[in-house]
């Protein structure tokens, strides 16, 4: 009898045993199918270390994608440490929202591992002057990140003249109608207003080969204004795809338009069908503190 009950729990103890490895199994094949979307954030002025995290938790809540949220360190004014860029190692999709930082070999390393691997890769508008080293340093060839990785000016000012109209001006952005059935703007209003001021990219950016999607009108410019993109797809000089928006300001990203066009934008990178039913509008609600000065 003694036997029997000793079998009963061995038999009991080992049916608990495989549940829990078969669970745990299913769980990490799951996981596993989930593609993972690495955000890499230091800007300062967008409050992008705020933007960022709350579209992170929305793609992992309602679409199905893992996420990392890197920040600059100790605050988003830190321009020298990015801590934690090893993730990027195993990102699906690398987004981007940075302004003039000045990291260290030892982490530009890691995203240079990242774009030489050809991985899809997103940017928001003040990526296009994502760093900012003095001239003769080691790295000065990354003050270029804009052209090499989106097809956008390289860096703020110079030879392409890549400026803004004005902070006290604002947007009228519109669906460029021969991009109209691209999955990215599945759902976009054809017209929005957004608080961005206007970046000033043409004529020579985007860069030839780039696939132009939203078009915009600078209201209320501080100097003569045209007409510039803000939103564009294409291949960048290391053979990945990219999406790139100039659009940013933190009142941008609570519209509706704005955030489906960053869901999509982040389905159409890693991949993924952009989703059919949308999950509804996204509480954001990130201050803009304007551009503060470096601790």
């Amino acid at each position: 009898m003694k036997n029997l009950k000793k079998m009963h729990y061995l038999f009991l103890f080992l049916s608990i045993l495989l549940q829990s490895v078969f669970v745990a199994c299913a769980q990490s094949k799951s996981s596993a199918k989930k593609p993972l979307i690495v955000f890499v954030t230091g800007d300062h002025e967008y409050s992008g270390e705020l933007t960022m995290p709350a579209i992170a938790t929305e793609l992992e809540k309602n679409y199905g994608f893992r996420t990392k949220v890197l920040k600059a360190s100790p605050d988003h004014n830190s321009e020298e440490n990015i801590p934690g860029l090893e993730a990027l190692k195993d990102a699906d999709v690398a987004v981007f929202f940075l302004r003039w930082r000045r990291l260290p070999a030892d982490q530009v390393k890691h995203i240079e591992a990242y774009l030489k691997s050809g991985k899809p890769v997103i940017g928001f508008r003040t990526t296009t002057h994502a760093f900012n080293y003095p001239a003769g340093h080691e790295l000065e060839k990354w003050n270029a990140f804009g052209e090499m990785v989106f097809n956008a000016p390289p860096g703020w000012g110079g030879k392409a003249k890549h400026t803004h109209y004005g902070h006290e001006s604002s947007t009228d952005v519109s669906i460029i109608p021969e991009a109209a059935k691209n999955p990215i703007l599945t759902g976009v209003s054809n017209n929005f207003h957004a608080r961005s001021w206007l970046y000033r990219v043409l004529p020579d950016y985007p860069a030839k080969g780039s696939t132009l999607l939203l078009m915009g009108h600078a209201v209320n410019p501080d100097k003569e204004a045209q007409d510039n993109p803000v939103a564009w797809t294409g291949t960048n000089s290391f053979g990945g795809k990219f999406f790139m928006t100039t659009l940013g300001h933190p009142e941008d990203f609570d519209l509706e338009p704005v955030q489906r066009l960053v869901i999509n934008g982040v389905h159409w990178a890693a991949g993924k069908p952009v989703p059919k039913k949308w999950a509804g509008k996204i509480a954001i609600n990130a201050p803009y503190h304007g551009i503060q000065a470096s601790k």
